[in-house]
């Protein structure tokens, strides 16, 4: 599982968001594996009313303006992380959050991050696993500390996989966005289960 060269996020972050469909997000957990496919993504580009980069670089969005390849976390909403990848060079503040994953490996350890009490575990279960921003983050156990990371170099890193069929690739506005909603930068897997709206 060899992790994306920094080539792969130094290209246009429509670009990036696009192709970040159906590769995997591997975090390593102790001695766990979790794998996500990622299903659903939002781009947030240079001079983009709905980006969190559209006013300057600040101490909050910093991690947004380094170069391609790093994890930007931020927290949200006062209660939520949510995980973004970061595209271009440095300096551009352009990112790719990731919306949705599909669990593949390490379920068990994503079911105690996402569910502390769970009584009993079922289908709808699984899909809440990660079918969201903020879930995927808990999932992963991504927070404050994981701000900054370098996915070509640390324990964090999206591999590649089979690509998806171009028919299977759709497009839409963004969601829960006040500016900017006129831009189709959403891009979703048709008929995954896991993207967060159908």
């Amino acid at each position: 599982m060899k992790p994306l060269p920094r080539s792969f996020y130094l290209r246009p972050t429509l670009q990036v968001a696009r192709d970040l469909l159906g590769k995997h997000i591997v975090r390593k957990v102790g001695t766990k594996l979790l794998i996500g496919k990622i299903v659903e993504v939002e781009a947030y580009c240079k001079r983009d009313p709905a980006s969190h980069a559209f006013r300057g670089r600040t101490k909050r969005n910093d991690v947004m303006f380094w170069e391609g390849g790093h994890l930007y976390v931020y927290f949200t909403y006062g209660m939520h992380f949510c995980a973004n990848v970061v595209t271009g060079k440095e300096g551009i503040g352009e990112a790719v959050l990731i919306r949705a994953i599909e669990p593949l490996a390490g379920i068990e350890v994503m079911t105690k991050n996402r569910f502390s009490n769970l009584q009993s575990f079922n289908y709808q279960s699984l899909i809440n696993l990660s079918n969201g921003p903020a879930k995927f983050c808990q999932a992963f156990c991504l927070a404050r500390y994981e701000n900054g990371l370098d996915l070509c170099d640390s324990k964090i890193s999206i591999t590649d996989s089979e690509p998806i069929p171009s028919n299977l690739i759709k497009r839409s506005s963004r969601i829960g966005i006040q500016r900017g909603v006129e831009k189709k930068w959403r891009f979703f897997i048709k008929g995954n289960s896991w993207v967060s709206r159908k």
